[in-house]
């Protein structure tokens, strides 16, 4: 590795540590990266900014299991295996039942009784369904969960598709 991939390499370790451990392993046995992560090494300068981008977005202010529909609703939509391996373990984590996780592979609605859950989920399949929000939906979101967080799972959508389409790009399963 050249110096910049090392320091990327030394990023991406040390945001996935202790109490930021998401739940799977981004090295296998000798050291590699897995998933997309090996790809950020590619172009150390983006790859380092996107990493510290996943960074930011796991500290957000969303609950686990908000942050978790969301990443698995993309996974779904993009069809993207790894991500939906990776984001599976740490669903569980969160608090997701068998049922919620198998509901959420298959597409299907959730039937979540905590309104910011439900709200969370409706907007991240509405942003991947129609790419925007009409006025009303933008502010029924506002109105359930603030201009804040709508910025962070809009955020966490954006993210989570760049990642699904980088994995299927460089042939990542």
């Amino acid at each position: 590795m050249s110096d910049p991939q090392r320091q990327v390499y030394d990023q991406i370790l040390a945001a996935r540590t202790g109490s930021n451990s998401p739940g799977f392993p981004v090295t296998d046995n000798d050291g590699s990266l897995l998933g997309p992560f090996n790809a950020m090494l590619l172009a150390p300068r983006i790859g380092g900014r996107l990493q510290a981008l996943g960074d930011a977005v796991r500290r957000g202010e969303l609950t686990a299991r908000e942050r978790e529909i969301v990443v698995l609703t993309v996974a779904t939509h993009w069809k993207s295996e790894f991500e939906w391996r990776a984001h599976e373990l740490s669903g569980a984590a969160a608090g997701l039942s068998e049922t919620e996780l198998t509901a959420l592979r298959e597409g299907r609605d959730l039937d979540l009784t905590d309104r910011r859950e439900a709200a969370v989920s409706r907007l991240a399949g509405t942003l991947l369904a129609q790419g925007a929000l009409s006025d009303e939906a933008y502010g029924e979101a506002v109105d359930m969960i603030g201009p804040e967080h709508l910025f962070e799972v809009v955020t966490l959508v954006g993210y989570y598709g760049l990642i699904a389409l980088q994995l299927s790009v460089f042939g990542v399963r």
